[in-house]
């Protein structure tokens, strides 16, 4: 269709992402091949019926209404409110068992996510020169307006960063529908192998959510957290707390209590990994699980 073409030019002289240009044209498409896309209540109605959750039939209404938007179009765009679900949090060694059962470069795609929590669409962009040998990081060009940053890497992900081809800027294929192919066809193969559909439920963006309940797990440093994610707003990562808690769940309920009447103080129990709980005739009581 002339006027998908024509979206995706007037989105790149927009300045949107390629990746997201790629994945609202990819939705559209698919889109057309269930409706007309020329009758807005058409669509609106094949939205509504289609057995999705709801974030998945908003994400597509948004996709549709901007393209409406640029043809000049109107419509009464569904109204559909968004359920609230908590991430799959797969363990490591299911991680790890993924990512050995997997090809190379799928492997070593893989690796750099669980370690730099970045987006697949982030991953895409990084380029050679993003990689620090000496340092020991990668430079991640941020997606979906969040934050660049700089994240540690592990010696293990250098070396096998250092066994791909440096024939090209990227470090990795640029066309996320290839990697998703490619990566969802392994999922499958490493699932019936291990003899565990757990490994089905994983997706890129697994990665992030296991890295980021893992450092807040590590450091109990929300802020930490939000920054090595690149989120700009904090409420996107408070989450990671609730995910951290229901995971890491002990069973006893004794406690270790602190107190302290000064900054001081209190940065040190935060450190030591106590937790803030209230405070009492000018002294903030902590405590940590014994």
């Amino acid at each position: 269709m002339q006027d998908l073409v024509n979206f995706a030019i007037n989105m790149q002289k927009s300045g949107i992402s390629e990746p997201t240009i790629i994945s609202r044209i990819r939705n559209l498409k698919q889109l057309a091949r269930m409706t007309n896309l020329k009758d807005p209540e058409t669509v609106k109605t094949t939205l509504t019926n289609q057995p999705w959750k709801n974030g998945t039939k908003k994400k597509y209404a948004e996709t549709y209404n901007a393209l409406l938007k640029f043809l000049q179009i109107t419509w009464n765009k569904p109204h559909l409110i968004t359920e609230t679900t908590i991430p799959f949090i797969p363990t490591e060694t299911e991680i790890d068992q993924l990512i050995a059962s997997c090809g190379r470069r799928t492997s070593i795609l893989l690796q750099a996510l669980k370690e730099t929590a970045m987006r697949i669409s982030e991953a895409v962009k990084l380029q050679w020169i993003d990689l620090s040998t000496e340092h020991k990081t990668l430079n991640i060009r941020p997606s979906k307006n969040s934050n660049p940053r700089i994240v540690p890497i592990s010696n293990k992900l250098i070396d096998m960063l250092n066994q791909l081809p440096k024939n090209r800027e990227t470090i990795f294929q640029t066309d996320t529908d290839s990697l998703r192919t490619m990566f969802t066809q392994q999922r499958k193969i490493a699932s019936q192998k291990l003899q565990n559909p757990r490994i089905l439920k994983i997706s890129f963006h697994t990665f992030r959510h296991w890295k980021a309940t893992m450092e807040y797990h590590k450091t109990k440093d929300i802020m930490h957290v939000k920054y090595f994610l690149g989120h700009k707003n904090i409420n996107n990562t408070m989450i990671y707390i609730n995910i951290e808690q229901a995971l890491f769940l002990e069973q006893t309920d004794q406690w270790t209590c602190r107190t302290a009447t000064n900054i001081n103080e209190a940065t040190q129990l935060i450190e030591a990994g106590f937790e803030y709980i209230t405070e009492m005739d000018g002294t903030k009581l902590f405590r940590k699980r014994k």
